[in-house]
């Protein structure tokens, strides 16, 4: 599920970062279920264990997570408040994402507005 691109920009801690809440956005990490450890994941990902820290730290610092004793790094139970600040970045992953796979400003407009629920 989760994946670094070693050629991105992004840094990788930032990577997972995104593709933590984009999951739990998603409804793929529900609350309560548990990410996987750091160790393993980093092991996983062939990257080292306190770039995968890093990410689950900035998760839990945002609400995303939270620390759980023997159940280690799990979906926090409420998701966070709705934070603006975070916008910007968030459309310029997508967009950035879009225009790799050959996408256009119509295209990626309409992906959004066909994405929004009608009554949201």
């Amino acid at each position: 599920m989760l994946r670094v691109d070693p050629d991105s920009q992004i840094p990788p801690w930032r990577q997972l970062h995104d593709q933590v809440r984009t999951a739990i956005a998603a409804g793929t990490l529900a609350p309560g279920m548990a990410l996987p450890t750091v160790r393993g994941l980093a092991a996983d990902l062939g990257i080292a264990a306190g770039t995968v820290a890093r990410a689950y730290k900035e998760l839990e610092a945002a609400g995303v997570v939270r620390t759980a004793g023997r159940k280690g790094t799990v979906v926090a139970d409420q998701p966070p408040a709705f934070a603006p600040d975070e916008l910007p970045a968030l459309a310029e992953e997508f967009v950035r994402q879009a225009r790799l796979l050959g996408a256009d400003r119509v295209a990626v407009f309409n992906a959004v507005n066909n994405a929004w629920p009608v009554d949201g």
